[in-house]
Formats: C-alpha cells, sequence, structure tokens
C-alpha cells in the first residue's frame, strides 16, 4: 500500500469547486494505468483503461466514480476588523468546528488561521452561554494579520480547509478529507494491482472508466455530466461510510464495524444498488477468501446514484470503506478494511465478462 499517496491525497486542500490541486496529484500518480486521460468542464478527470482480452466483442463498459472534493469553507466576507467569514461547502457538525486551525487557499498563497464562532471564552461564560452552539454561517477565520493586511490577503471566493496533518496509528489512517480521497486511493491502487498482474491474470474483459469526480459533497455533481458522458453498462460509487461502531451508538446504527472488511452498500438514501450485481460481488469476496460486510446507510449518499440515473439507467453497487469520525478532522480508517477493499475491487474488475 502507497501510504506516501494515501497521506498526499489526504493532506492536499480541495474543497467542492476547488478541486484543481487534488486533480494535479491523481494526474501524477496514474501515468502509464489509462489509455485515455480527459478532463471535463466540470473538473472531473475521466480516466480510461480498454479491454486487455483480446476479445473482438464489444467490451462491457465499467464506470467508478470517486470524488475528490472534501468538505470545506468559501471567505463571503472580511469584515472591518480582518475577520474572514465563511460560507460552507458540505455538511458539517458545528460542534466540531470550534477553535480549528484552517488553511485560508488564496491565489497568491495559503494562510494559516483559527476556525471559531462569535462568543465568550470559557473564564468569562455562563454556563448557558456554553451551551450555545452557532450554525456554520456563525463561523469565522482569525487569520492574526491586521485588518488591512487581511483585507489585502484574503478575497471573497477563497476556500478554507481543515489544517490538520495525517497521522498513522498502529491499525489506522486518521486524517481530514479521508471522506474521500480514500476512494481516489482506493481506484488507484486497484488499477495498480491489475497492471502489476502478468499474463492472463492481469488481463481483464471489461473497459474500465473511472471518473475522479468533483462537487460529489454539494450534490454529486460531477458525477452527473461524468455519467451521462461515459454511458456506462456497469457502474460503482467508491466512497467511505460510517463505522459507528463507538461508545453511545446503538449496534444497529453502526452500519459497518472496524475489521469486518470491505463494505458493500445495498441501500443509502440517495441509491438502491442493483441486487444482483451487490450479490455478485459478495459472493466474489467469499470466493476470494477477502472480507466484507453488508450494510445500509439510512441517511447519506455517493456517487453511484449519478451513474445509475444516467442515460436510460445503469446496474449499480456501491463498494465503501467504513470510516470512525466522517465529516472532522479526525476521520479514521482502518488499514485492514482499506486493503480488502482494494483487493475487492480489483477482483470484481478481473471477474467482469
Amino acid at each position: 500500500m502507497n501510504k506516501k499517496l494515501f497521506q498526499r491525497l489526504c493532506e492536499t486542500p480541495g474543497v467542492p469547486g476547488r478541486e484543481e490541486r487534488v486533480r494535479e496529484v491523481v494526474r501524477g500518480s496514474i501515468r502509464g494505468l489509462f489509455d485515455d486521460v480527459r478532463e471535463d468542464a466540470m473538473g472531473s478527470l475521466i480516466c480510461t483503461r480498454k479491454s486487455t482480452s483480446g476479445s473482438r466483442k464489444k467490451p462491457t463498459r465499467v464506470l467508478l466514480c470517486a470524488h475528490m472534493d472534501e468538505i470545506g469553507f468559501y471567505v463571503r466576507h472580511v469584515d472591518e476588523q480582518g475577520y474572514a467569514w465563511v460560507n460552507p461547502a458540505g455538511g458539517f457538525d458545528p460542534r466540531n468546528l470550534f477553535h480549528r486551525r484552517v488553511l485560508v487557499c488564496t491565489e497568491k498563497g495559503d494562510h494559516v488561521g483559527i476556525l471559531t464562532a462569535g462568543g465568550k471564552p470559557v473564564h468569562i461564560s455562563s454556563p448557558e452561554e456554553r451551551k450555545q452552539i452557532p450554525e456554520p454561517l456563525g463561523f469565522y477565520v482569525d487569520l492574526g494579520m491586521t485588518a488591512a493586511k487581511a483585507k489585502k490577503a484574503v478575497q471573497v471566493g477563497d476556500f478554507v480547509v481543515m489544517h490538520e496533518p495525517f497521522e498513522e496509528q498502529p491499525e489506522a489512517f486518521v486524517s481530514k478529507a479521508i471522506d474521500n480521497r480514500f476512494a481516489v486511493f482506493c481506484a488507484i491502487e486497484a488499477l495498480r494491482a491489475i497492471a502489476k498482474k502478468r499474463g492472463k491474470a492481469g488481463q481483464h474483459a471489461c473497459e474500465i472508466v473511472v471518473a475522479f469526480t468533483t462537487q460529489e459533497e454539494v450534490g454529486l455533481r460531477g458525477a452527473f455530466t461524468a455519467a451521462e458522458a461515459v454511458g456506462a453498462d456497469l457502474g460503482i460509487g467508491l466512497d467511505v461510510t460510517l463505522c459507528a461502531d463507538t461508545p453511545g451508538v446503538p449496534e444497529a446504527d453502526r452500519v459497518t464495524k472496524r475489521g469486518d472488511g470491505a463494505g458493500v452498500m445495498f441501500m443509502d438514501s440517495s441509491m438502491i444498488a442493483d441486487r444482483g450485481l451487490a450479490e455478485d460481488i459478495c459472493a466474489l469476496a467469499k470466493r476470494r477468501k477477502i472480507p466484507f460486510q453488508r450494510c445500509i446507510l439510512p441517511r447519506g449518499g455517493q456517487d453511484g446514484a449519478a451513474i445509475q440515473r444516467s442515460g436510460h439507467g445503469v446496474k449499480c453497487a456501491a463498494l465503501v470503506c467504513g470510516t470512525r469520525y466522517v465529516h472532522t478532522i479526525t476521520e479514521s480508517i482502518h488499514k485492514g478494511d482499506l486493503q480488502a477493499t482494494i483487493d475487492l475491487l480489483a477482483a470484481w474488475l478481473l471477474s467482469v465478462k
């Protein structure tokens, strides 16, 4: 597993609509894996690897979608005191936003700031005041500059991401933006695994198209246009999902369990998977002894929904990896579950006829 690539992907800033830095990391990481690479008008990277089986029949076209964007903010106003007020791009729980280190990304350079909300500090606030939690629009960034310098350095439309390092634990990786740099990494590693196989072992009958998509966190926008352009026969949405096997969460609500392997998503609020396709993936995992778990996410969606609804409709499933503390700066993914997802994706691509 290329841990350095995973770290670089997670630490690279890229909110919905501003994925260009992530896209360039992807470009540099996929050389030799695809026969054609192009960027569409939405900024998604559409990468095609032709069938290697040598068959004369038209190959099945498989589309994998892995979104490049992370939740973040746009600067919407710089006030007279030099504070930069932000607009969320993606879904945040405000309880996770107080006094966080952020990176304000501008055309002329990046600036470290402190994200917080208005209000009294703990030493001079009442118990009732300490219970108040504002909405994300109530947060601002302290740039540590004079007002004049802040107004010169930052402008409306600049974007903001959480600014914390990628860390490795004995059995897990912890970082911001594992949602969804995991999927980008998974797709690249699965294609690398296929490319490294020699002879018939590495031949795939299907045509593999990977769309590294934009703006998923604000409504699957890049995936809708990519899926329409590709016209796939089968589709897979790659994404994280909840791993809520932690204190305070009922067992029935955990979605996945850490260490139980890759997730095959049968239903979320955006898509109900094609039953036959999902069962085929599960059967393949059993035959190959790849650990996996079946799961349903009551709320939340992924790019597979856009593939499913494209054209005249596409048979689609979602391959996911359970992640603790999703949509925070400490998203945590189990190394074994990550590897199982890569292995299952590669095995499935080689099995498609």
